[in-house]
């Protein structure tokens, strides 16, 4: 296509958009004769309201009412409350990893219980020989 031809096309399109938008425009105005014309609707009598109320009623009778199937109630999941195995104050046997600093393997005791990381609970536990605690997951940790 040529140039010139484009844009014949281009302004065939744009005046096709603009006349509709007229004809839509048109449509949404209403002229005021058209309102006046139309009658006014009378108020409803008690009479008509409770006859369709009655109406209402009837249709509402005539649907079919089936039960729900008995359900079972659901058992709560069982929570299995694990707790620390060790107490504090109590004398336990430190197992250091394998990676990382290296810890003096020994007795140590228990000072604080704390949260779990992941499935193992954790504990605060200083040795005597050491001036500083140490954090130990339980799986380091032995009795004594």
């Amino acid at each position: 296509m040529s140039k010139s031809s484009v844009r014949k096309a281009g302004r065939a399109a744009k005046s096709a958009r603009a006349s509709v938008k007229v004809k839509k425009s048109a449509k949404l105005v209403r002229s005021p004769a058209k309102k006046a014309a139309k009658p006014a609707r009378a108020p409803r009598t008690t009479a008509q309201s409770s006859a369709a109320r009655a109406r209402a009623v009837k249709a509402i009778e005539k649907m079919i009412h089936t039960a729900s199937p008995p359900v079972q109630p659901m058992a709560p999941p069982a929570i299995v409350l694990r707790s620390h195995k060790y107490d504090v104050g109590e004398i336990v046997y430190y197992t250091s990893p394998s990676f990382g600093r290296a810890a003096a393997s020994g007795s140590y005791k228990v000072v604080k219980q704390l949260p779990s990381e992941g499935d193992d609970y954790q504990y605060r536990i200083k040795s005597s020989d050491e001036a500083f605690e140490r954090v130990a997951k339980e799986s380091q940790l032995d009795r004594a």
